[in-house]
């Protein structure tokens, strides 16, 4: 269940009253403070307003498609984003991924499935050095590298020779003048404040594409699976929907700019999953 250990607030996107009501309910019954429109427009302006934490989309708005609502929503909130639509296309799934959306839910639902998904996406670690001894610690896969990144990922003191222990990976200034971040090549990564930077430019990224760049620069000399990928960032229950990790490691290499021939950060290990590219 989602933690009411502080409000949290959703907008539901819905012009059916029937199916509207019922998200409504459910997500209030898990203590959401529920803001509810039928209009992809209003939906614009109310989480403009609002900043809520979660958004339920409708994809046939009367006004606008609720892909275009949704590629308009994502640059102005890191909101949590589930499309509930009726069309089960991989197509469909694909592009909503690929333009923001964090889930799906097919019509017919049930409130427990609605409930489950949404907890799921709440459990994902939002800085990961809180998780640094969840499933990515196994030793036999991290070369002994987990605990010296997770001391600089926490943003603990670490002495310069420490930091870069970690396969390549440094403690340095953070870009703005703030404190310590992990450095891989001409990535930095500020994992408790959630900002990554690319040859010293901030990089606009989704918050799944953050956790997934964070997970890899805190191991990076793991191979991480996808199932380890999906158990990190999605949490349990997501071992078996490799598609969410493929899309969004995609999305995350075209931002980094990558030539999936050559790449330059992040490398595919074929029938296993992903690694960063080591430092030179």
């Amino acid at each position: 269940m989602v933690s009411d250990s502080f409000e949290r607030t959703a907008v539901v996107v819905e012009d059916d009253s029937d199916i509207r009501e019922l998200l409504a309910l459910t997500l209030s019954m898990v203590g959401f403070n529920i803001i509810e429109t039928a209009s992809g427009k209003e939906a614009l302006a109310l989480v403009r307003e609002h900043q809520p934490d979660l958004i339920t989309l409708d994809l046939n708005l009367p006004d606008l498609d609720g892909m275009e609502v949704c590629r308009q929503l994502r640059p102005m909130t890191d909101a949590y984003i589930v499309m509930v639509t009726a069309r089960v296309e991989e197509i469909e799934r694909v592009l909503g991924l690929e333009i923001g959306a964090d889930d799906f839910i097919v019509k017919p639902f049930s409130p427990r499935e609605v409930r489950a998904r949404v907890a799921a996406m709440f459990r994902r670690p939002r800085n990961l050095a809180e998780s640094s001894a969840g499933p990515a610690t196994d030793s036999s896969t991290t070369g002994g590298a987990s605990a010296s990144a997770s001391s600089v990922a926490a943003g603990s003191p670490a002495s310069p020779s420490a930091a870069s222990s970690v396969a390549g990976a440094s403690a340095a200034g953070h870009p703005d003048g703030g404190g310590a971040v992990v450095v891989h090549g001409a990535l930095s990564v500020d994992i408790e404040g959630r900002v990554a930077w690319l040859d010293g430019e901030e990089l606009a990224l989704t918050k799944i594409e953050f956790d997934l760049l964070a997970t890899l620069i805190t191991g990076p000399r793991r191979v991480w699976t996808r199932e380890s990928l999906l158990a990190r960032v999605w949490g349990e229950g997501w071992t078996d929907d490799h598609h969410l990790v493929e899309v969004h490691i995609r999305n995350l290499r075209k931002k980094l700019g990558e030539d999936t021939r050559e790449p330059r950060f992040i490398r595919t290990v074929r029938g296993v999953g992903y690694r960063l590219v080591p430092v030179t």
